[in-house]
C-alpha cells in the first residue's frame, strides 16, 4: 500500500530540477485531445443522479482589495488599475472556471458599492443577476461564450462570501459587522445570502475553530503554502531573472509552492472529529502582488490566470428549472458540503464520483449518512491524457477524521478504478485521490527522473483529489 506524505511535496524538487516546455500551446477548447502543462478543460457539466459538476475559485482577490494589484490598486487620479482589472477577468475566462467567490479586503470592499465590487462592466456585456430587485451577482461571457459567474465576498476575521449586498448603508455598521469574528456579525452577514467561511485556520487553534459561527473553512491555501515552501519559489525566481534555459514550463512553476499542509490536515480532521460540520474549500488566495518576474511565456509568474489554473473547487450542483446555475444553487451546494478540490496542475479528473448507499437510499457528499453505509468512490482518470505516455499511478483512499495531529486515519483504499468502504463506526469519512505523476516523466530531465524513481521506492505520492466528508451517525 503507498504512503501518504503529509507535506514537503517532492513534486517541488521535481519541478527544480526541470520540466521541458510542451511543443504547442496551451489550449481552454474542451476538444483538446491531449493534456500537457497549462493545458485547461472545462468542468464536466452534467454527470450522475441529476447533478450538474461546475469548477470554480473560492478565495480570490480583485482590485477591490488594498494588498492586490502589487498594493497599488488605485492609480494616483483614483480610478482602479485597468491592468490588474482585465488580468483578473482574462484569468477568469483563460482558466475555463465556471463561477469565482471573490473574497476583497474589508476596507476597500465596504468603501464601494454594489453591482461595482462584483467587477460588472456593462461595456463589456455583463449581466447582472437580480434578487428582490437588487443585484447579487454579475456574468461574465468570454470571448469563446463561455460564461462565469462572479459572486462578491470578504476577507477580514471572517471569509462571508456570496454577498448579495452589504449588511448596512451606514459605514459604521459596515466596520462593525466585516471585521469581528462573532456570532452577531455571522448571523448578518448569513442574512445578506453570505456562506460563512474562513481563510487561513492554520492561525487557530483547533478549539478556536470548533466555536467560531462557521459554515466551513479552507483544506489548503496557496498563499500558506507559498510560505511554507519560499526557498523553492525565491529560487527559480532568481534562475527567471537569469534567462536559465533549464527552468520547467512556467505553469509548472507553481508546483514548487504547494504541498500538503499538516497544519490544515490536523485542523480539518480534528473538528470534524469533534462532531463540527464543516464544508472545507481550497483557496487561491490569487492576489497578483507577489512575484512580477516574466517567464518564458511573457507572462507575469502571479499572474491571475497562472494562478487560477493550478487547482479548483468542484461543487455539485442542481440546475434550476431552467438549466442554468446561478449564484443560490452554488451557495445551497456549498453550505451542504458537496465540494471536491482538484490539484489540476498535475492534469484534470474525469469521471469522479463519491456516494453513500444503504437500504436502497443514495447519499452525496455533505449529507448525513448511517452507520453501515457503503462508501462507493469511482476513480479518476487524466482527462485528455496521452495514450502514449505512462499512465500515472492512482490511489483511491477513504479516511475517517479523528482526533490526533494526523487529523484522519485511512480505512480503505485501492489503485483500481472502484472502491467501497463500508462505514462501520460513527464519523466523518472523506475521500482523497493520490498520483504518482508517471505522465510527466517524458517532461523530464534525467535528474528529475531519477527523484521520481526515488518517490517509488519511497512509497511517497501526491494529492490530487480532496472531497469533503459524509457524516455517519447511528440511527
Amino acid at each position: 500500500m503507498q504512503q501518504s506524505r503529509r507535506f514537503a511535496c517532492p513534486v517541488a524538487a521535481l519541478v527544480v530540477l526541470g520540466v521541458g516546455c510542451p511543443s504547442s500551446p496551451p489550449s481552454s477548447s474542451p476538444s483538446t485531445p491531449s493534456w500537457h502543462p497549462g493545458t485547461v478543460f472545462r468542468a464536466e457539466g452534467p454527470v450522475a443522479r441529476g447533478l450538474v459538476d461546475v469548477r470554480g475559485l473560492v478565495h480570490a482577490h480583485s482590485v477591490y482589495s488594498h494588498d492586490a494589484c502589487d498594493g497599488v490598486p488605485v492609480l494616483d487620479d483614483g480610478s482602479y488599475d485597468p491592468v490588474c482589472f482585465d488580468d483578473f477577468r482574462r484569468g477568469l475566462c483563460e482558466s475555463g472556471h465556471d463561477f469565482v467567490f471573490l473574497t476583497d479586503h474589508g476596507d476597500r470592499f465596504q468603501d464601494n458599492e454594489f453591482p461595482d465590487v462584483l467587477l460588472f462592466r456593462a461595456e463589456l456585456g455583463d449581466e447582472l443577476l437580480e434578487r428582490d430587485g437588487l443585484p447579487v451577482a454579475n456574468r461574465v461571457t468570454c470571448d469563446d461564450g463561455h460564461a462565469v459567474l462572479i459572486m462578491a465576498g470578504s476577507e477580514n476575521g471572517l471569509m462571508p462570501v456570496g454577498i448579495e449586498h452589504h449588511v448596512s448603508d451606514d459605514p459604521a455598521v459596515r466596520d462593525a459587522l466585516y471585521g469581528p469574528v462573532t456570532d452577531e456579525a455571522a448571523a448578518a452577514l448569513r442574512d445578506v445570502g453570505a456562506v460563512i467561511l474562513l481563510a487561513h485556520p492554520e492561525d487557530y487553534t483547533v478549539e478556536q475553530l470548533q466555536q467560531m459561527p462557521l459554515d466551513g473553512f479552507e483544506m489548503f491555501n496557496l498563499h500558506a503554502n507559498t510560505e511554507l515552501n519560499a526557498g523553492f519559489a525565491l529560487d527559480l525566481l532568481v534562475r527567471a531573472n537569469d534567462d536559465d534555459p533549464g527552468l520547467p514550463h512556467p505553469d509548472l512553476l507553481v508546483l514548487s509552492i504547494m504541498s500538503e499542509d499538516p497544519r490544515y490536515l490536523e485542523r480539518w480532521g480534528r473538528v470534524l472529529a469533534s462532531g463540527k460540520r464543516v464544508s472545507s474549500t481550497m483557496g487561491t488566495d490569487c492576489h497578483r502582488n507577489t512575484f512580477r518576474t516574466m517567464l518564458a511565456d511573457g507572462e507575469r509568474a502571479d499572474s491571475y490566470r497562472r494562478m487560477m489554473i493550478a487547482f479548483s473547487n468542484h461543487l455539485r450542483v442542481t440546475a434550476g428549472a431552467d438549466g442554468v446555475v446561478d449564484d443560490s444553487e452554488l451557495k445551497e451546494s456549498l453550505r451542504r458540503g458537496r465540494v471536491w478540490g482538484a490539484f489540476e496542475v498535475m492534469g484534470y479528473p474525469v469521471g469522479f464520483d463519491a456516494t453513500a448507499t444503504k437500504d436502497g437510499v443514495t447519499y452525496e457528499l455533505g449529507d448525513d449518512v448511517p452507520v453501515g453505509a457503503t462508501i462507493h468512490v469511482l476513480a479518476p482518470r487524466v482527462r485528455g491524457l496521452d495514450p502514449k505516455a505512462e499512465a500515472p499511478r492512482i490511489v483511491t483512499r477513504v479516511l475517517r477524521a479523528v482526533d490526533d495531529v494526523e487529523g484522519f486515519v485511512e480505512v480503505g483504499s485501492t489503485e483500481g478504478t472502484a472502491l467501497d468502504v463500508v462505514a462501520d463506526a460513527a464519523g466523518a469519512y472523506r475521500v482523497e485521490v493520490r498520483m504518482m505523476p508517471w505522465h510527466l516523466r517524458d517532461d523530464l530531465v534525467d535528474e528529475a527522473r531519477r527523484v521520481l524513481d526515488e518517490a517509488e521506492v519511497a512509497g511517497v505520492d501526491y494529492a490530487w483529489v480532496y472531497a469533503n466528508p459524509f457524516y455517519v451517525a447511528a440511527r
